[in-house]
């Protein structure tokens, strides 16, 4: 039984890379899941990737590029207020300006980054770097 699945996407991804494997897949799919794969994939930390729908939620093929050394998902989900984006990079990525931290703000999912531009607060979803 899956109780967290963006957390098991993103421990498939990060096995796979350190394997050397070019590819992996994973289920069920979700917008959210969707959504921060099209960040990473817009980051260049992961290559194209395809949901197959098999009647139960979907398959999804991640082709990766090798851009990833550590992702994984924030549990619990911790609230951020718009300028405490800091501690949370302090807690979750090796160096400043080195990864990113995905965060679900009010205008969408997007990285702590582009929230903090936006003077946005919101829920951390996943790190990667």
């Amino acid at each position: 039984m899956l109780n967290d699945p963006l957390a098991n996407v993103m421990s498939n991804i990060k096995n796979a890379t350190n394997s050397g494997k070019t590819s992996c897949k994973a289920a069920p799919s979700s917008k959210i899941i969707l959504s921060v794969l099209k960040i990473m994939q817009d980051r260049h930390y992961i290559g194209s990737f395809e949901v197959a729908d098999n009647g139960r939620g979907g398959i999804i093929s991640i082709q990766l590029i090798g851009g990833v050394n550590k992702c994984g998902a924030i549990k619990p989900r911790f609230s951020i207020k718009k300028d405490g984006y800091e501690k949370f990079e302090k807690r979750y990525l090796p160096a400043k300006n080195f990864g990113m931290i995905i965060v679900s703000t009010s205008k969408g999912i997007m990285t702590h980054v582009e929230a903090e531009e936006k003077k946005l607060g919101g829920t951390a979803l996943a790190y990667i770097y």
